[in-house]
């Protein structure tokens, strides 16, 4: 059997890997960030996730970059992400294992779909019975707010995703 690369459960998969900021940003987390927000525009930044070939993990699978490029472009309204952690496709745990193991990776991803798309405002559904999922991304939005990662940081040239959280049952936004 060949041998894969684990990529989007690789952080995890690392003995004594707690998912906290610290852990996070010891494994490389948040350098797409530093080397994105200001630097690379966000239609480049949508160009090059359809050249990558990334795709949604959900059961249609949809490509990323083209679903970014059905936004009109001329839109000077607000715009809103939102990323489904429902995880109601059967047999899959991924969103699960993600915001309870690695909730930064999550929320460094949001950050960079939302400055792809123009939006500062994020929110996060999570199904009600994943309690635990939600205290932990709620912690790690606090994590990422105080070290800068969320909120407006001019840094990044006044780039801003202020506004994240998740919910129970519900959305959550940063805020």
């Amino acid at each position: 059997m060949p041998r894969h690369e684990l990529i989007l459960l690789k952080n995890m998969s690392e003995p004594g890997y707690t998912g906290s900021l610290v852990d996070y940003e010891k494994t490389g987390g948040y350098q797409a960030l530093r080397k994105t927000l200001g630097k690379i525009a966000p239609a480049d930044v949508t160009a090059m996730v359809r050249k990558s070939g990334l795709r949604g993990r959900g059961g249609a699978g949809f490509p990323t970059g083209v679903k970014w490029g059905f936004l009109p472009k001329d839109y000077q309204g607000p715009r809103y992400l939102c990323c489904n952690a429902d995880e109601s496709e059967p047999g899959t745990f991924k969103d699960r294992q993600l915001m309870e193991r690695d909730p930064h990776q999550v929320l460094e991803g949001i950050v960079l779909s939302c400055y792809a798309i123009g939006s500062e405002t994020a929110y996060i559904y999570i199904r009600g019975e994943m309690v635990l999922g939600s205290k932990i991304l709620e912690h790690a939005i606090a994590e990422a707010r105080a070290a800068g990662y969320i909120g407006k940081n001019d840094s990044w040239h006044g780039y801003s995703c202020g506004r994240l959280g998740p919910s129970r049952g519900r959305r959550v936004h940063l805020r």
